[in-house]
């Protein structure tokens, strides 16, 4: 039996959207796998899952894996496209709509012009939480490479993040790096960490380049632009509201400090409608 899909996109971080209350549908690593493979499959950077909601109190709930097959627990841009799709095929009136992570509510408000905000809840900055390999307890941590020596911002959104600021993108990194802080054994973060590299613009304007754990270098992260923000307004240099330039296009984020959600703010395509065999 064939399972219908919906490939999907945010600014080029782009996804395969699955109802699986409507059909049955069991995800492997390797078929994941294959399915992800730009070449042989249909390519994506995750895979979106719905499922009925646990616990009931919630709409839906929301299943994320990246493309090398592992599940992992949060996916901004990924939850903002589900907003769409659920309007799309009708599936929920709700507005806004719940959905509930392995750890963490998610509450998407969509809007008439097609734009979708989403409340990413608490960021997690405890160490242990994280996680994160260091004994001290601060957002900004020094880190030791073969790349040489970073000042990381540390936190988790559901997933781990790990924000550098720098001066010039274009000599970031970000392959180097990300893969050396996501390969066994791992040096600092335990399950692997999505790596930011921040450019300040101004207070109210940053670019950006996200190497994704699990992906490699994406055209957008919706939580690792969140995550940037976070790390910048920690620093004291940025506003409560910033526009996130990223290689695919424009996020907006706005956190208003400790103890604040942080909410994402964007707009969702669907690209086609499909079914695997």
């Amino acid at each position: 039996m064939k399972t219908e899909f919906t490939k999907m996109h945010l600014l080029g971080n782009d996804f395969v959207v699955i109802d699986t209350i409507q059909q049955n549908f069991k995800p492997s690593g390797k078929l994941i796998r294959q399915l992800a493979n730009r070449h042989r499959g249909i390519g994506f950077d995750q895979l979106l899952l719905l499922e009925k909601p646990r616990p009931k109190s919630t709409h839906f709930y929301y299943r994320i894996f990246n493309a090398d097959g592992n599940e992992v627990a949060q996916c901004g841009n990924g939850a903002l496209c589900v907003a769409k799709f659920l309007l799309d095929k009708k599936l929920s009136k709700e507005n806004p709509i719940h959905l509930m992570t392995m750890n963490n509510l998610l509450e998407l408000n969509m809007e008439e012009n097609g734009k979708v905000t989403a409340n990413l809840g608490l960021p997690i900055f405890d160490p242990e939480k994280i996680p994160f390999i260091n004994l001290s307890s601060s957002p900004i941590y020094p880190i030791d490479t073969p790349f040489g020596r970073f000042d990381c911002c540390v936190l988790s959104l559901g997933n781990p993040h790990c924000v550098i600021q720098v001066n010039c993108l274009d000599q970031a990194p970000v392959e180097d790096l990300g893969t050396y802080l996501n390969q066994h054994p791992f040096p600092y973060f335990p399950q692997g960490s999505n790596v930011e590299f921040m450019k300040i613009r101004d207070p109210k304007q940053i670019d950006l380049r996200i190497y994704e754990r699990g992906v490699g270098e994406t055209q957008a992260c919706g939580s690792g632009a969140c995550a940037a923000v976070i790390a910048g307004r920690l620093l004291n240099r940025l506003a409560k509201k910033v526009n996130v330039n990223l290689p695919g296009g424009l996020l907006t984020v706005r956190w208003e400090g400790e103890e604040s959600p942080v909410f994402l703010r964007g707009t969702p395509v669907k690209v086609y409608d499909g079914a695997i065999d």
